[in-house]
């Protein structure tokens, strides 16, 4: 469900973003990728206690989620970010590869996972959509 204005330039319009990762060049690359491809990005987050935090401070559509963080794993946060009634649609992202983490990504309740390499506008609006 597109919300833009017809006839507007961007593909995906004003979905937030909140990006949590631990490194500050991955965060800063995924912002550009993102919002160079429409998507607001409001907000980032180092560790999972200040992402759980800043989801319900924030309220953002979309959480980018690195599923290794230093004080708790991805799959935790997920778990955490339910329990304020709106649930945002949550995109895990590793270096690694989806096959290492079994069906832990399944069971998470995330939308999907995409690894770092392939991180795109277009292959995050394709599981949020």
């Amino acid at each position: 469900a597109l919300r833009g204005q017809p006839g507007s330039a961007t593909i995906y319009p004003m979905t937030t973003v909140l990006i949590v990762d631990d490194h500050p060049s991955f965060r800063a690359s995924a912002r550009a990728i993102l919002e160079a491809e429409g998507f607001e990005v409001i907000g980032e987050a180092e560790d999972g206690s200040s992402a759980i935090a800043q989801v319900k401070r924030l309220r953002p559509d979309v959480v980018l989620l690195d599923v290794q963080l230093p004080d708790m794993d991805g799959f935790e946060v997920c778990e955490g970010c339910g329990d304020n009634g709106r649930r945002p649609s949550i995109v895990l992202v590793s270096s690694r590869d989806a096959s290492d983490y079994g069906d832990l990504i399944e069971r998470s309740g995330a939308r999907g996972f995409i690894p770092k390499a392939e991180l795109s506008g277009q292959a995050l609006a394709a599981l949020v959509e």
